[in-house]
């Protein structure tokens, strides 16, 4: 029997996609909203594709702040800003 592929929702263009080819955005009980690269930290996950696009489109339509109920810092926006152009390359 084939493993079932977890899927997740990309908050920018709210596509179903593989979760591993997703970042994955958490936040955790203190309340630090930080990139997760392993996948494996505690807390409230949000995903978002690897590509500017996605991430333009979840800041306008302000794709974090509804998965967390909660404002989200610039500086946020601003990792994963640089995280992507890593990617990027």
């Amino acid at each position: 029997m084939a493993r079932k592929i977890p899927l997740r929702k990309c908050t920018g263009c709210q596509e179903m996609k593989d979760k591993r080819q997703l970042i994955r955005v958490v936040r955790t009980k203190e309340g630090d909203i930080s990139i997760d690269s392993t996948g494996k930290k505690n807390g409230r996950g949000a995903y978002i594709c690897p590509s500017m696009s996605c991430l333009e489109k979840a800041i306008k339509n302000k794709g974090l702040e509804r998965s967390f109920k909660e404002s989200i810092p610039g500086d946020v926006y601003s990792a994963l800003k640089e995280e992507l152009s890593k990617i990027d390359e």
